[in-house]
């Protein structure tokens, strides 16, 4: 690691497998988070940079007058691979970007960054490590319906448009359930946190 560098930790895993509690954990810890999905919400927000690409991609059926119908939007990009790509291309080089001009301001030694899509933007390459949050097929289907009042074949959808679980966990450094009691995630994220630390004092 180079001095006065952040050190990024990529957390990721799957849909409503519980990583924006693990990423609270964090903050509590006092590491500094990023959060790839509210930086997407912002640039997709009302004179957001990345909607005239939307608009010019998808048209004005995606729209309320100025404002992105992400209703509308989703429904088109979690039933079309080709679309979904589409979307992704305009919206995560603008994520990236401002992703890593708020590390550098971070003024932390190690910075967080949440980010869903993770290996499936590439992004796990700005990463020195990554944990990824997972839990199992049923509990995410579960959580997935309850969550977003969605039928069990669109909540399926919206789990397929990501990389398999299986896959995620494999290529990252940790692993961390949220399978059991907060307390046992709380534990887990501590232990995980210190351990890294250790590592970057003797680096």
């Amino acid at each position: 690691m180079k001095p006065n560098k952040p050190y990024i930790l990529g957390l990721t895993g799957g849909i409503a497998c519980g990583k924006s509690h693990v990423a609270a954990e964090l903050r509590a810890l006092g590491v500094p988070v990023l959060d790839a999905d509210g930086i997407s919400r912002s640039v997709t927000a009302e004179g957001g940079e990345a909607l005239p690409a939307i608009r010019e991609a998808f048209g004005g059926a995606v729209f309320n007058g100025q404002s992105l119908d992400r209703r509308a939007l989703g429904r088109i990009v979690f039933e079309d691979d080709e679309k979904r790509r589409q979307l992704e291309h305009i919206i995560h080089p603008i994520v990236i970007s401002r992703m890593r001009r708020e590390t550098e301001v971070a003024n932390a030694p190690i910075v967080g960054w949440d980010v869903p899509l993770l290996y499936e933007t590439g992004m796990d390459a700005q990463c020195d490590e990554v944990w990824c949050v997972y839990i199992t097929e049923q509990e995410q289907l579960r959580r997935v319906m309850r969550r977003d009042h969605l039928s069990r074949e669109a909540a399926q959808a919206r789990i397929d448009s990501q990389w398999p679980m299986a896959d995620k966990k494999a290529r990252a450094q940790h692993r961390v359930s949220t399978m059991g009691s907060r307390a046992a995630t709380r534990h887990h994220v501590r232990t995980l946190l210190r351990d890294l630390q250790r590592r970057l004092r003797h680096e």
